[in-house]
């Protein structure tokens, strides 16, 4: 179980490491008012599980210590986006659209509502730092 622990970690402080140089790097070259940096994290995040997993399944059998590196460790540090968009397309491909949308709505609006209920709550309740 350690040993397990220790290959998501080394790819959790790749993948965190890349993911601060990337949206610190996107930032600075296009000053935009967007979040030009995430979205570009999540798409090559999304990108690197589905080919990763696609090469690991279908070209060359990966040890499954590498999958807790890449998967698990790195593109969870990357970012979590990508394994809710793998999760969605592997609900697709087994023809489980219904469960596919859901994930879909329940991700997006269900965390967008999230995201507002806790800042909302520290609003309320906490004293504002001075």
């Amino acid at each position: 179980m350690l040993k397990g622990s220790l290959y998501v970690a080394l790819g959790a402080v790749l993948g965190a490491n890349l993911r601060y140089g990337v949206a610190r790097f996107v930032g600075r070259v296009v000053p935009i008012d967007f979040p030009l940096g995430t979205l570009l994290i999540n798409l090559t995040g999304s990108f690197i599980l589905g080919a990763f997993f696609m090469w690991a399944r279908d070209h060359l059998p990966v040890d499954s210590n590498w999958r807790l590196v890449v998967a698990v460790g790195f593109c969870g540090g990357y970012t979590t986006f990508s394994s809710f968009t793998w999760e969605s397309y592997a609900l697709i491909r087994e023809g489980r659209w219904e469960m596919a949308l859901l994930n879909i709505f329940a991700s997006n609006v269900l965390g967008m509502l999230a995201v507002v209920a806790g800042a909302m709550l520290v609003s309320k309740f906490m004293t504002p730092a001075v």
